[in-house]
């Protein structure tokens, strides 16, 4: 059943010292845009408060009168705001920071399931929250109406008689600084722990990850970017009459009289044709006036000077048309489009060769571990850095390109200074120090950093400890597991989603195919392993890698993420390995 909401924003929070408490962040989102969030799926929304010039135009945004007037006055303004006349009307306080769409809905089930006036939560306590509730339209109104004054009203003088309240979980409000603390901390240990599969990583990072800024640059120095605004032809394709084919151009019925002249591509036009003249012109080349056809060399008899049709050859045009392929105005590509060979040379054959685009991704690499050695000796416990020069090359692969590469020693803040020194970069993708051992510092220095984490954790095997994360400066944070091949597979399988947020191409088509022997290699969550293709089509993958080294993608074609419970045949994601 349709629903309309309100929102109430407002109030005075007199108990944390007459702050803007829908503001305040909780989990890096403030506790308005969780009650908005919760509500998405509702025809028409209206917040009840303080005008806030940031939220999206979709809102309607009211203020009760007077200001503080209670929260029956600002349900009776909201209820006057909304335009549409849903049957039902969500009600929602926006000091509850664990709101979620699944709280609403499940309101909405026992609303359509029951005949009540009003369907309101109860908290972990036992207690009816009545601003968060669902009612009928007709008995709010109703409600309302019954009252002589709207101000300062409590909220029990319009419930009706005739509810349902529905035990839900994560209701509680914010009602004191300490309450907020312990908010924070939940929400922070909860995305702490929390694993997510790569479908929602994906997500998260597709629509979380804020959109690089955008400008004018000539496309051929922007490989790796994605236009910002769609491109319009600039002139016409072809720009005048062509010869579609080696030939001559005729005019009127033949046969025809043969001049000397020629037309060749770049050359001058010919002059214009008399009926029955003909001649000899190249592919490309711009037709004289009076052409009516041009006959192909193969179905062309040339006696001395005269020229004829050769009998039972077809009759064909064979001349292209000023602007049949793209005429002024005509778009060329639309706005998300990445900038391709394709895309450049399109765009130059209609005098387009610069347009507004984001990107491309600049990133710093940032190699950590005392152990690790680029160069040079290895001293005694030190290893060769055996991924960090191949890095690049695959980042570009996937259209990033590296501007630099680092590398870090293990000290409890060696991170800071590298998270604030950010403004040449839109990625710093960081290999190590993402799980919980004593040398792995990257989650720390992101909350010291107080960076927004959008992938805590992956279920995957292997690279479960992968993080995503944007700092408040801006740049994204691509925290890959320091063992080699798991930091391989998670930024081929990642980076894709990244570039996608910043530069807002879409995602890569996925590659889908049977896995032929997908029963040895899949595990309780999803895994992801090298293959090679088979010769019947789809895939064999590996059962075993040694994951300490990049052997195992000697020889193999791409990685397969296989699902948890997956038999011989299954349909998998395949990604190629850049060449």
């Amino acid at each position: 059943m349709t629903a309309d909401a309100i929102v109430l924003a407002g109030g005075r929070a007199s108990r944390m010292g007459g702050v803007d408490k829908p503001a305040i962040m909780v989990g890096g989102r403030s506790m308005l845009d969780a009650a908005l969030d919760a509500v998405r799926d509702c025809a028409e929304v209206v917040v009840v408060g303080p005008h806030r010039p940031e939220l999206d135009a979709r809102f309607g945004q009211v203020r009760e009168v007077p200001p503080g007037s209670g929260p029956v006055a600002a349900i009776g303004t909201g209820l006057t705001a909304l335009g549409s006349t849903a049957p039902l009307v969500v009600v929602l306080a926006a000091d509850m920071p664990f709101l979620t769409g699944d709280t609403v809905h499940e309101l909405l089930r026992s609303a359509t399931e029951s005949s009540a006036d009003a369907v309101f939560a109860i908290d972990a306590s036992g207690r009816p929250q009545y601003l968060v509730g669902v009612w009928r339209r007709s008995a709010l109104v109703a409600a309302l109406a019954g009252l002589d004054s709207l101000v300062n009203q409590p909220m029990k003088a319009i419930v009706p008689a005739e509810t349902v309240l529905v035990e839900l979980p994560d209701i509680a409000d914010c009602d004191t600084e300490e309450e907020v603390r312990r908010a924070r901390e939940s929400l922070s240990s909860d995305r702490a722990s929390a694993r997510l599969d790569l479908t929602e990583a994906r997500e998260r990072i597709s629509s979380g990850l804020s959109p690089l800024v955008a400008y004018e640059a000539a496309l051929g120095e922007v490989s790796g970017a994605a236009l910002a605004a769609p491109i319009v032809a600039a002139g016409p394709l072809p720009r005048f009459d062509v010869s579609a084919m080696d030939g001559y151009a005729v005019c009127g019925d033949g046969p025809w009289q043969l001049r000397r002249d020629v037309g060749f591509a770049g050359g001058a036009r010919p002059a214009g044709l008399l009926p029955g003249e003909a001649v000899r012109i190249a592919t490309g080349a711009h037709v004289p006036d009076g052409t009516t056809s041009v006959v192909r060399d193969e179905f062309a008899a040339v006696t001395g000077d005269e020229l004829a049709r050769l009998p039972d050859s077809p009759i064909r045009g064979d001349v292209r048309k000023s602007g049949e392929d793209r005429k002024i105005g005509d778009l060329v590509a639309p706005a998300g489009t990445r900038v391709t060979a394709a895309l450049r040379s399109a765009a130059a054959s209609v005098e387009v060769t610069a347009g507004t685009v984001r990107g491309p991704v600049r990133a710093r690499i940032i190699m950590t571990g005392d152990e690790i050695r680029s160069s040079g000796p290895l001293q005694t416990g030190q290893t060769r850095d055996s991924i960090g020069p191949v890095l690049p090359d695959l980042l570009a692969g996937c259209g990033v390109h590296v501007t630099d590469r680092v590398h870090l020693r293990d000290t409890a803040h060696s991170f800071d200074d590298m998270l604030t020194d950010t403004a040449d970069f839109d990625l710093l993708v960081v290999v190590g120090a993402t799980g919980g051992g004593a040398a792995d510092q990257l989650r720390t220095a992101l909350a010291r950093a107080e960076a927004r984490v959008l992938v805590p954790r992956l279920a995957l095997r292997p690279g479960g400890s992968t993080v995503v994360a944007e700092l408040p400066t801006g740049p994204a944070i691509l925290g890959l597991p320091g063992n080699p091949f798991a930091a391989i597979a998670v930024l081929l399988a990642l980076t894709p989603a990244i570039v996608t947020a910043c530069t807002g191409a879409p995602l890569p088509r996925k590659i889908l195919g049977p896995l032929h022997n997908a029963a040895a290699i899949t595990a309780p969550v999803h895994r992801i392993a090298p293959a090679r293709y088979a010769p019947d089509g789809g895939w064999l993958g590996d059962p075993t890698v040694r994951t300490a080294h990049l052997a195992g993608l000697i020889d193999r074609d791409g990685l397969v993420i296989v699902p948890p419970n997956a038999t011989d045949g299954s349909t998998v994601e395949f990604i190629p390995l850049p060449s």
